[in-house]
């Protein structure tokens, strides 16, 4: 049948280094448009955070959250929600907390990004890159009624290795992946973004087979592995390249343009006025 659609990291994919969507890619998003073909973005923020992109560029599509766990449709009603239980984000809080790392942790709902300190350094650079403002507390602003989609370790380069091997020891159950080099994301048992995509696919009806893909992390892989014609993004880490040999151009020359045009997707290519 062909390609029906076509999945996207967010940050190091999607959007540049100044985290704005190139006009290649925004030519790329509208000939899909022409034919049918939506892009999806697919994303360790929360809804909120992805929100103010869609509102920049008028787009209105489906969007897969906190890497899986939470899919949204594309007149932003909830389809699924699934996250951890307030008692063990509140555990993975301890643990942090109880070790001498210099991290901190962040808690994120369907509406809330909750953070122990909102003047850390690394908070205020992502309230810059989502356009979102954190609410500073305790995991007791959760309502018994929220889903935690997340909870997120900021720390250090120097000591994520170290941080991501001992909260898998602490925590063989969940699912915990790095988003870079100083992002850790802690989510409930199972969550991917693959499982995300595939239980998205399954509600519309569409094969695996048919899908594209876009991303640039080790926290895309399961979603590269997934989809019927994966690409890296050029700016990847090396190792990953090793794994996933489709390898586009980077996030700042194009490459969902590039992939999507080596396709057949495109009929005409972009110039640039």
């Amino acid at each position: 049948m062909g390609y029906q659609i076509v999945f996207s990291d967010i940050d190091g994919t999607l959007l540049n280094g100044k985290h704005r969507i190139l006009d290649s890619t925004i030519y790329a998003i509208e000939q899909l448009e022409k034919k049918g073909i939506p892009l999806v973005p697919v994303t360790a923020r929360g809804p909120f955070c992805v929100d103010p992109i869609f509102e920049r560029y008028g787009l209105h599509c489906p969007m897969i959250c906190y890497s899986g766990a939470a899919i949204i449709d594309a007149k932003g009603q909830i389809v699924q929600a699934l996250g951890l239980s307030k008692q063990v984000a509140g555990e993975v809080i301890d643990f942090l907390e109880a070790h001498p790392w210099p991290c901190v942790w962040n808690v994120y709902t369907m509406d809330q990004w909750i953070v122990k300190d909102r003047k850390h350094p690394q908070v205020a650079m992502e309230e810059a890159i989502v356009e979102v403002d954190a609410t500073e507390g305790t995991l007791d602003l959760v309502r018994e009624e929220d889903v935690i989609g997340k909870v997120l370790c900021m720390c250090e380069e120097r000591d994520t290795d170290e941080i991501e091997a001992g909260l898998r020891q602490a925590f063989p159950k969940l699912s915990i992946v790095r988003s870079s080099d100083i992002l850790i994301e802690i989510m409930d048992r199972g969550i991917s973004k693959g499982r995300g995509i595939r239980t998205f696919c399954e509600k519309q009806g569409i094969s695996l087979a048919d899908t594209v893909g876009f991303g640039d992390h080790y926290n895309d892989v399961d979603m590269l592995e997934t989809v019927g014609m994966p690409f890296l993004m050029e700016n990847a880490p090396g190792e990953l390249k090793k794994r996933i040999k489709n390898v586009t151009l980077s996030n700042e020359d194009g490459g969902i343009y590039d992939g999507l045009f080596r396709l057949g997707l495109l009929e005409e290519p972009f110039y640039r006025a």
